[in-house]
């Protein structure tokens, strides 16, 4: 099991624009992914509405994981997306 711990690089967390962008690109990785915020259990990082259930704000740490042949290029792209401004 592959796993990357990155902190939230959108002002305003992973809500509306920045949860979608980063939805989409999970969405389309080779592997299935799993987001989590400490205190709350992983979901699906290709489901929206789970994601936005998350409230991560700027600053948290989440927790990418994925298992399988590709977890970790799929990980590395989707932490480098989420420690950036998405919503610019």
């Amino acid at each position: 099991m592959a796993q990357r711990v990155v902190s939230i690089g959108s002002r305003s967390g992973l809500h509306a624009r920045p949860a979608a962008n980063f939805v989409q690109a999970a969405a389309q990785a080779p592997v299935p992914v799993t987001i989590a915020v400490d205190g709350k259990p992983p979901v699906h990082a290709g489901s929206l509405l789970g994601v936005l259930t998350l409230g991560a704000r700027y600053g948290d740490h989440v927790t990418l994981t994925a298992e399988r042949d590709q977890a970790e290029p799929a990980l590395e792209e989707l932490a480098a997306l989420l420690s950036k401004e998405l919503d610019a």
